[in-house]
């Protein structure tokens, strides 16, 4: 599986995962969340890129529940929520955001 942006072909896994996170753009992106049935508005673009410096900080992508108690902290509690993060990200925020995000599938993910 491969996406296409900007005539460059990004290589991912079977899952859809990229494989190199060298070639994260937000152009692609938002080729991925398309393709993952999402459109990409500020809230989710919060998400993103939350994820993207949690994963520069601590070099891991966090399974949902850390995830959800970090943006807790830091976002607040309308947006550190179960409920609105399955709502940007039906098929799992963790897995799904970070598919977006071209971070590797998080830990504890099956």
């Amino acid at each position: 599986m491969s996406y296409e942006v900007d005539g460059k072909t990004v290589d991912t896994d079977e899952e859809g995962y990229i494989t190199n996170l060298g070639d994260w753009t937000p152009e692609l992106a938002a080729v991925i969340a398309d393709a993952e049935g999402i459109k990409m508005d500020d809230e989710h673009w919060a998400v993103v890129n939350f994820l993207r410096d949690y994963y520069e900080e601590y070099q891991i992508a966090p399974a949902v529940r850390v995830l959800i108690k970090a943006i807790k902290k830091s976002m607040g509690p309308e947006v550190g929520n179960n409920k609105y993060m399955y709502e940007l990200f039906p098929y799992g925020p963790a897995k799904q955001a970070c598919k977006i995000a071209g971070l590797p599938k998080p830990t504890g993910c099956v």
